[in-house]
């Protein structure tokens, strides 16, 4: 088979390094205290964090966030030395600690390492109420003179932020306006993406947005403002004729109610399109909407395109796009955008549209 014949036969991503950027700006203006970082752990939510992050440090972006180690020498080998990369989960033991990488540190046991290597230049984590990382205020207290470790920014993490009327938010802020006063000097990194939507008593000098990057809503309930940043399309590998009564797929769990064609795409649960979506999903096929029917496999996921006469073997169908967007998959599927994201399989051959 020729590349451009495999090329037709599996699902491509489409991902719009301008409107990531569009939104990195965007929520820029709706943080002026202080710089937004690009929050890129995850492989940049399933999009390709070396590309993502290349447009957003061509845009300015000078601060990064990844959850692991390997990630970060990953994303400094792509980016050159300049911005910040920050290492969420820390350093593991026995890492390179000049590295060029900026570890956040998130118990004792990390403070006492950082000493004891002569770290300098570390982020600090407080837990203001996530009770997940962090040192909490009693380890804080304890924790001395922390000036020799020559800090970055202290940070916490909202727990609530997509619920802005939770009263945790405003318990996180007053207690995280605490920790900030025990360390006169340090700058302070608070809001992530639904957090930046929350006001003035939520900025600081340095935000890090992830799902808003990705054009996930961070405002849950309110019209969507960030831009749509992915296309999904798979090939129609095969279009059928099904009689009513027949069933089809796994389980038989679906009959057709009438004469339906039935159109198989290339695509399944191994490329991270959820089981969950049997009998829930919808696709869109020449700009209609059609159900997605019987069960979604590893494969292979079939479709009841009997009103969309036109649709052929070789077409392409989108999964996900401008009219079924990552939330609006999630929500089928009784789960977030982000897992969504995060979930896109390697199966799919990505192409990067220019910022």
């Amino acid at each position: 088979m020729a590349m451009n014949d495999a090329a037709a036969l599996s699902g491509e991503l489409e991902v719009d390094l301008g409107a990531i950027v569009a939104n990195w700006r965007d929520l820029g203006v709706r943080h002026p205290s202080g710089p937004v970082a690009g929050v890129v752990k995850a492989d940049a939510y399933g999009l390709g964090a070396a590309p993502v992050a290349r447009a957003l440090a061509a845009a300015g972006c000078r601060h990064f966030f990844v959850a692991q180690f390997a990630e970060g020498l990953a994303l400094r080998e792509a980016l050159g030395h300049g911005p910040m990369i920050a290492v969420l989960g820390g350093f593991p033991p026995g890492a390179d600690a000049g590295a060029a990488l900026t570890p956040v540190l998130n118990a004792p046991r990390d403070l006492a390492a950082a000493r004891a290597a002569g770290l300098r230049g570390a982020i600090l984590h407080v837990d203001t109420g996530m009770e997940r990382l962090g040192l909490n205020a009693a380890e804080l207290a304890a924790a001395g003179d922390l000036s020799g470790l020559a800090l970055r920014y202290v940070m916490t993490h909202l727990a609530c932020a997509d619920e802005p009327r939770h009263p945790l938010n405003v318990a996180q802020a007053a207690r995280f306006a605490a920790a900030g006063a025990a360390l006169p000097g340090v700058p302070r990194s608070f809001a992530n993406s639904a957090g930046i939507f929350l006001g003035r008593d939520f900025a600081s000098d340095l935000a890090r947005p992830g799902c808003a990057l990705y054009g996930i809503n961070p405002t849950p309930g309110l019209s969507n403002p960030m831009r749509q940043v992915l296309r999904l399309t798979i090939p129609v590998l095969q279009v059928r004729q099904v009689p009513a009564g027949v069933t089809v797929g796994y389980g038989a769990t679906w009959t057709a109610p009438r004469d339906s064609r039935i159109a198989t795409i290339a695509a399944g649960y191994a490329d991270g399109y959820l089981r969950a979506l049997s009998g829930r999903g919808i696709a869109i096929a020449a700009g209609r909407p059609v159900q997605l029917v019987g069960r979604i496999s590893m494969d292979l996921i079939t479709l009841d395109v009997t009103d969309v006469p036109e649709l052929a073997q070789g077409d392409r169908v989108e999964l996900i796009g401008p009219q079924q967007t990552p939330d609006a998959v999630a929500a089928l599927a009784g789960t977030i955008g982000y897992e969504i994201l995060t979930s896109l399989g390697a199966r799919y051959r990505r192409r990067y549209l220019p910022a």
